[in-house]
């Protein structure tokens, strides 16, 4: 994120689409990962959506958790 979004609140799906980075998903429970497409998820939740609250829409693929975290998925 650019030095001007800090302490603005929390990063949106908008401010990763701008920066073309995807969401990173970890299961907190079995530890499966993965990234997970921005403009996916912007079609799904809206470009308004903070990435922390990504979290509570989520299921891990590998164990069936709902124990996500997320975040932006730097490079």
């Amino acid at each position: 994120m650019s030095a001007d979004r800090l302490g603005d609140g929390p990063v949106t799906l908008a401010d990763l689409a701008q920066q073309d980075l995807d969401v990173f998903c970890w299961c907190d429970r079995c530890g499966h990962n993965a990234a997970v497409s921005t403009a996916m998820l912007i079609a799904q939740l809206g470009a308004a959506t903070p990435v922390p609250a990504v979290a509570a829409r989520m299921r891990c693929a590998s164990c069936g958790a709902k124990d996500v975290a997320t975040r932006p998925a730097w490079r």
